[in-house]
């Protein structure tokens, strides 16, 4: 993490488009505008193990030296030794890979590596820097994407001339592994395996990857092969313990940055309160739309980070009718969110390159490090979750020499106003480590029904932990059949094909415009489709609206129609949670705190109209889609008659209510995850402990270990919860603590805090 300067300091000499906090409308609201110097880079000699064409070939393309992180990874992978590479944005991790993959190439043309990338328009840029590279020397290096995009004719030659092969995760679990033994030219000589952007591979995802990895051993060994792997990774706190997860074999860690940095202003802005009395802000989606168009008409080309699809296009929506373009000419303002076409995204990227798009409206999918050229400001719309994340959306301005500015913009919510009132936690805390669980029973299992499609298990073969258990367990169930030594595939199905890595659902909705020629805008994960394209919803997309008239659930299809309307839609969620099984229970102060394993029901029950402008509630309709299941994870603190004494029943229920808003907002403090990733239950009498109880539970079916960290961290997670409501300035709730207090709950806060003091040890 950058360093700051001590003490806010102005902008001397700079333009006046980085000077936010010195302009009248937004001056007040700065509670932090922290300087971080420029710094020099540190270079060091190439390493010997590279030969001189390919060291030639760098120089002519304006690489004279190495950063040191640079040369030290070089190294460590020209020594056979696995690595991950921890430096910030545009810092060259792309070097670290190429260098070392490129001169091994040279040396042995029937030497093969395959890179992974988290997204197939990370895997696209980043196929374009590799084909610079191999262009500079003259080399016959075939490099080729291999994705759900490339055509059927194409794939013959990708396996069988393909010295490089850029893929992802998803396509290597289904398009690779399974049919391994049309890949054997790639086995065989596989020398060098990529993982780029470690850091996106946590909770589920990463569960899922590293059982990928697992198989993707089993598949080398069996071709005699024993490929070195190069990690990447934004800063976390635990890059070197994730990586091991994944490989599940010991790992290098370069950390130290040489690259240099360009001189960077940092501001946490939280915006006005416009009702003292209730406690409520003025909207951070308005106040970045503001702050946005102010520095788009300064001259600074700006990504702006929004926390879902729907902002995404309220925001582009609203950003379009303040920066009008020229009549006939291109928007100024283009949106960025899963759910667009590829070709949509990639028109995007290269318009952000050329210049042409003065602003982008993007959720975490431009995070990563797609090269969309040098950008001078960057303003996050909300604290996205993680201190990693946030530190790596701010890194996306300034990539290329001189200044920059980032400024996250507080929500309402609880952890955002803790960052606000706390801005030093950006610099003086420790990024959060990734957490998964690569032995979650329901993930290992399938992914052990997959390896076994690929190749028979053999008796004593490790899999995770209690693997001759499980196999047994499958060969009863008759989906593997043990024969000697070996368990054999034996059922008619896919089994990959019916493992989604990225969550719970495999199939996504498909978004169809009708007319007189229907066409696909775009899709939505099933989960979320109940919310987002619900018949008589609201659907945004590219800033334009549409009229869901139909939702087929079962050929998940919406077909949609445009309009022009005034307002959105929002849909409300029930949810419904039972205890399965306790994993471990302790007495705490106040409580009983536990973790273990529940059963949740989801239903999309209704849905409110909200206009655009003033976010009134202008009208309501009922949805009518299947309820979903889910078994996952979840800590829990059951109340204790000490911690209740003396309150009414309507006391504790606002009380408890107050307690479950302010855990939601500052739970993901404790992990590095999405605030999505985590759900609070309050149960007023809770039909399994028979007390006032509090469920967090994961919003992932299974879960991957943040319920167990949860309990772990039960003291310091009550602590923070305290020291937010107590130094929140409101008297009686507000959006910013424990929620809004209504006419039935005037006292939510004072019960709030008299439950939680009683809590704290």
């Amino acid at each position: 993490m950058p360093s700051p300067a001590h003490g806010p300091q102005p902008l001397a000499g700079a333009p006046r488009v980085l000077d936010l906090h010195l302009d009248p409308d937004f001056a007040s609201g700065f509670t932090l505008w922290q300087r971080l110097p420029a710094k020099p880079a540190a270079f060091a000699p190439w390493p010997a193990g590279l030969s001189a064409r390919l060291v030639s070939a760098l120089t002519e393309r304006g690489i004279e030296r190495p950063y040191t992180h640079q040369a030290e990874a070089i190294e460590h992978v020209l020594a056979g030794r696995d690595v991950v590479v921890v430096t910030p944005t545009a810092s060259g991790k792309t070097l670290c890979y190429n260098a070392p993959v490129v001169e091994a190439l040279l040396r042995e043309p029937e030497a093969r590596a395959l890179y992974l990338f988290p997204t197939k328009a990370l895997a696209h840029d980043q196929y374009d820097e590799l084909q610079a590279l191999v262009r500079a020397l003259g080399a016959s290096i075939k490099a080729f994407t291999y994705d759900g995009d490339t055509p059927a004719d194409s794939r013959r030659s990708v396996r069988a001339a393909g010295n490089i092969v850029i893929s992802n995760p998803d396509m290597l679990h289904s398009g690779i592994l399974p049919h391994h033994t049309k890949w054997m030219k790639l086995f065989e000589n596989l020398r060098f395996v990529v993982i780029d952007e470690l850091h996106q591979y946590r909770g589920v995802f990463g569960s899922h990857v590293a059982n990928v990895v697992r198989r993707l051993h089993r598949v080398c060994r069996f071709y005699g092969s024993n490929p070195v792997f190069i990690c990447s990774s934004a800063t976390i706190g635990n890059p070197g313990e994730l990586a091991e997860q994944l490989l599940d074999r010991p790992v290098r860690v370069v950390d130290r940055n040489g690259a240099p940095q360009g001189e960077k202003y940092i501001g946490v802005y939280n915006p006005p309160v416009v009702n003292a009395e209730l406690g409520i802000r003025r909207s951070a989606l308005a106040s970045t739309e503001a702050m946005t168009a102010r520095l788009v008409r300064s001259g600074a080309q700006t990504i702006t980070f929004a926390p879902s699809r729907m902002a995404v296009e309220r925001l582009v929506h609203g950003l379009r009718q303040r920066l009008k373009a020229k009549p006939g000419a291109a928007p100024l303002i283009e949106g960025y969110r899963g759910g667009y076409l590829p070709n949509e995204r990639r028109a995007i990227e290269a318009a952000l390159r050329a210049g042409t798009i003065r602003g982008v409206v993007a959720t975490t999918a431009l995070e990563l490090g797609i090269d969309i050229g040098g950008l001078e400001a960057a303003v996050l719309a909300g604290y996205p979750g993680s201190l990693a994340s946030a530190w790596q959306q701010m890194g996306r301005s300034g990539r290329r020499s001189g200044r920059s500015v980032a400024v996250l913009v507080a929500g309402s919510k609880p952890l955002d106003q803790y960052v606000a009132r706390h801005p030093e936690y950006l610099f003086e805390t420790s990024p959060e480590s990734a957490l998964i669980n690569r032995d979650n029973l329901a993930i290992r299992v399938a992914h052990m029904k997959a390896a076994a499609f690929e190749l028979p298990f053999e008796a004593g073969e490790e899999f995770g932990p209690d693997t001759a258990e499980l196999l047994a367990l499958l060969d009863e169930g008759g989906i593997l059949h043990r024969n000697g030594d070996r368990y054999y595939w034996m059922a008619e199905s896919y089994p990959a094909d019916g493992i989604s890595l990225r969550g719970a659902a495999v199939d996504n909705v498909v978004i169809i415009e009708q007319g007189a020629s229907p066409r696909v805008i775009g899709e939505v994960d099933t989960p979320s489709a109940p919310l987002l394209v619900h018949e008589e919803a609201i659907y945004m997309h590219g800033g334009r609206q549409y009229h869901v008239d139909r939702l087929d659930w079962q050929e998940k299809k919406a077909y949609v129609r445009p309009v022009d309307v005034d307002y959105y839609t929002d849909a409300n969620l029930a949810v419904d949670l039972k205890v399965l099984e306790v994993a471990d229970e302790r007495p705490a102060r106040g409580c009983r705190r536990a973790h273990g394993d529940v059963a949740v029901t989801y239903l999309a029950t209704i849905f409110k109209k909200i206009k655009l402008e003033t976010q009134e509630n202008v009208g309501w309709g009922k949805i009518h889609i299947p309820q979903e299941d889910m078994h996952t994870t979840s800590y829990w603190l059951a109340l204790s008659p000490n911690a209740t004494e003396g309150m009414s029943q309507p006391a504790v229920e606002a009380g408890l209510w107050g307690v479950a808003h302010l855990l939601a907002g500052v739970a993901p403090l404790f992990l590095m995850c999405d605030p999505k990733d985590l759900q609070v239950v309050a149960q007023v009498r809770s039909p399994f402990t028979s007390a006032p109880t509090l469920f967090i539970y994961e919003s992932r079916p299974g879960g991957v270990g943040f319920a167990e960290g949860l309990f772990r961290a039960h003291d310091d997670l009550l602590r923070a919860a305290l020291d937010l409501a107590a130094e929140c300035p409101c008297p009686s709730g507000c959006p910013s603590c424990v929620g809004p207090a209504v006419d039935d709950t005037p006292h939510m806060k004072l019960s709030a805090l008299t439950l939680l003091r009683r809590l704290v040890s």
